[in-house]
């Protein structure tokens, strides 16, 4: 099942998640080093709010995410999604599942969070279009992993970053637009595979190369030219 979130009108395509394949008591299994792990409290610390200039091909830092049953209860609720596969135990088990699961709206928030967390509190989700696999049951953890696969300059669209607002106010300048290949993986294998697009704040962009500097013309009496003692004169 596939979400996405357009980047003009705020309208969404809701898709409910209503696969019950794989087993809910797989073994949590260990991230690896260099993943960073969301605290009990649901909070996550964050980056530096001053990231470095984003390439294509960077790979942002993984995020683990313990799936407890309040997340995947309190998310349905937040998204309005009150279908009992998402919050009732018992009534999803007669419908097949093992307990219950996380929906797609919660994932789909997850990912953007991870995204403007990663990049920085300045950059702007301008799109986000997921596909959900194997589900997120209770007492799982899903890590999340992106990838920067392109970056171009941002054409002041008006949604949402970059260039000037419909009123004619200048938006972030020098910003760019990135779009990042995301994946989550939990105990039962691939949840979450999907593109984000996000504008990205002048600090995140690829920073320009500086412009070759003019060289002056010695036979100008109105220019002065400066050589080094080891230059030497001649064709170019």
């Amino acid at each position: 099942m596939t979400t996405t979130t357009p980047d003009t009108d705020g309208s969404r395509d809701d898709s409910h998640h209503d696969s019950h394949h794989g087993a809910r008591d797989s073994p949590r299994r260990d991230p690896g080093p260099g993943v960073d792990s969301v605290p009990d409290s649901g909070v996550d610390p964050g980056p530096d709010l001053d990231p470095a200039p984003l390439r294509p091909g960077d790979e942002l830092a993984p995020l683990e995410i313990p799936v407890t049953r309040t997340l995947i209860v309190s998310g349905a609720i937040a998204s309005r999604d009150y279908q009992d596969v998402h919050h009732d135990a018992e009534l999803a088990r007669r419908k097949g599942s093992p307990d219950i699961f996380m929906n797609i709206l919660t994932t789909n928030g997850l990912v953007g969070r991870y995204v403007t967390d990663r990049i920085g509190p300045r950059a702007v989700l301008r799109k986000v279009a997921i596909r959900l696999g194997a589900p997120n049951y209770p007492g799982d953890t899903m890590v999340l992993r992106g990838t920067v696969t392109s970056i171009r300059d941002d054409d002041g669209g008006g949604d949402g970053g970059g260039g000037r607002s419909k009123d004619g106010r200048s938006g972030e300048s020098g910003g760019s637009v990135a779009e990042i290949r995301i994946t989550g993986a939990n105990g039962i294998g691939t949840h979450v595979t999907g593109t984000v697009t996000v504008t990205l704040p002048a600090s995140a962009a690829p920073a320009a190369l500086p412009a070759p500097a003019a060289r002056a013309d010695p036979t100008d009496p109105g220019t002065s030219a400066t050589h080094s003692p080891c230059e030497k004169e001649g064709p170019r």
